[in-house]
């Protein structure tokens, strides 16, 4: 295995080195852990193949703008973080970036599966490389759970059997789950994805794949969670601060008994914990009758290259070395995420730089089926489409059927603006 290994290692260093050395520039947003993995990434990496790379970094917030504005003029970093739902909003032909698909003789696209390279793909042009892949799963406090004398819930009728219970032996404080704002928009989307084995928007077609009835189905089940005590309500939750979940100090005492998020965000909701209490997850909910488990899986993020860069070579040995070869990986390490990289997962793996709770959450997204996720699930007018519509109707000033054929409205809109 470690031998397979170094020649996958080797194999990855030894593509062809033909760009001479220049100044790159590449751009990203994140935290302090990221910040300084991707600069030490970049160091040695320039080193390596005799580039100076200059970094460009910020927080989240005003990211995409900033990139918007960039791109508007031109003026774009040669290497680029790229937001997995913005590869269409900033390229919808395919042109936007740089098809690494013409770079393969110093990128190793071997090491991520056909099905990664399609999502990072517009109109065939390889548009991104997925940095990582994340999905949606359930995840559970399995100390509260044990204190109930309940076992981790596997579908949504023993979900739904739990609210009562923890009312009853734990008291109206406590509940078996959470979800409001974008966790209550993906619960539904998972309930009615499973339901009718679709997704709610088709990528293949650019096209509401669901009926009205189907989000109102959807919706209304959401409401039975909250009447039956398994979800505190929108209300009560937005008037203690809607505190976010790692924040919030009833997730950390275990009042709250389960969530719905990324699985790369293990290590963030578990840190708060008060001390005795254990996380366990287990994969996706499901229903009788379902077509299908419905995994909301995506790319987290991509690498991109300038579609301007007068240095497209060397920004893709640079690019390979970040996501392929030993210096790039260890310097990257898990910085964002479990790596697509077959390569760099089995060196972090080997290293011990991933922990078991990481690979763990990451097999079961891996494992999971579902359909195609279209990147304007993500949108931003899709999003406030969802939130804001299911918002009003927890708040009791719309119906169920206003909520979703509002929520149709909004999303069509968003979709009207693809070329």
């Amino acid at each position: 295995m470690k031998k397979t290994f170094i020649a996958a290692l080797l194999a990855a260093s030894a593509l062809t080195s033909t760009a001479q050395a220049v100044e790159l520039r590449m751009s990203w947003w994140g935290g302090d852990s990221r910040h300084l993995a991707t600069q030490e990434g970049l160091k040695v990496c320039g080193e390596k193949h005799g580039h100076v790379i200059k970094p460009e970094f910020t927080g989240w917030g005003g990211h995409f703008e900033k990139v918007a504005t960039q791109i508007a003029g031109k003026t774009e970093a040669d290497i680029m973080q790229i937001n997995w739902p913005w590869l269409p909003i900033f390229s919808a032909d395919g042109n936007g970036f740089a098809d690494l698909n013409t770079l393969s003789g110093q990128i190793d696209l071997t090491q991520w599966s056909a099905d990664q390279i399609e999502a990072g793909s517009i109109q065939g042009k390889l548009n991104g490389l997925p940095v990582s892949t994340t999905g949606r799963l359930f995840v559970f406090n399995k100390t509260t759970w044990d204190k109930t004398g309940l076992a981790l819930p596997s579908t949504w009728d023993e979900l739904m059997a739990a609210g009562p219970v923890f009312k009853e032996k734990l008291g109206d404080a406590y509940y078996p789950f959470e979800g409001i704002g974008l966790d209550a928009s993906l619960l539904i989307t998972l309930y009615g994805t499973q339901k009718t084995g679709m997704p709610l928007i088709d990528p293949a077609t650019n096209k509401i794949a669901w009926s009205e009835a189907d989000m109102v189905d959807a919706i209304n089940y959401y409401q039975t969670l909250v009447d039956n005590h398994v979800i505190p309500s929108w209300k009560d939750v937005a008037a203690a601060g809607n505190v976010a979940l790692h924040e919030n100090p009833k997730w950390a005492s275990g009042e709250i008994g389960g969530t719905y998020q990324w699985d790369t965000t293990y290590f963030k909701i578990s840190d708060p914990l008060a001390e005795g209490q254990e996380l366990s997850y287990v994969g996706l909910l499901s229903q009788d009758g379902q077509k299908t488990a419905g995994i909301y899986r995506k790319a987290s993020m991509v690498f991109s290259i300038s579609a301007n860069s007068a240095n497209k070579e060397a920004a893709a040995q640079i690019l390979n070395c970040l996501l392929n070869e030993a210096e790039g990986v260890a310097a990257m390490g898990s910085a964002r995420g479990v790596p697509s990289s077959n390569t760099a997962r089995a060196a972090l793996l080997e290293s011990g730089a991933l922990k078991p709770e990481q690979v763990n959450a990451q097999k079961l997204v891996l494992d999971a089926t579902g359909p195609a996720i279209h990147p304007f699930m993500e949108h931003p007018d899709v999003r406030s489409a969802m939130q804001d519509n299911l918002e009003l109707f927890a708040y009791g000033e719309i119906d169920a059927e206003t909520a979703a054929s509002d929520i149709f409205y909004g999303i069509q809109e968003a979709l009207d603006d693809i070329k």
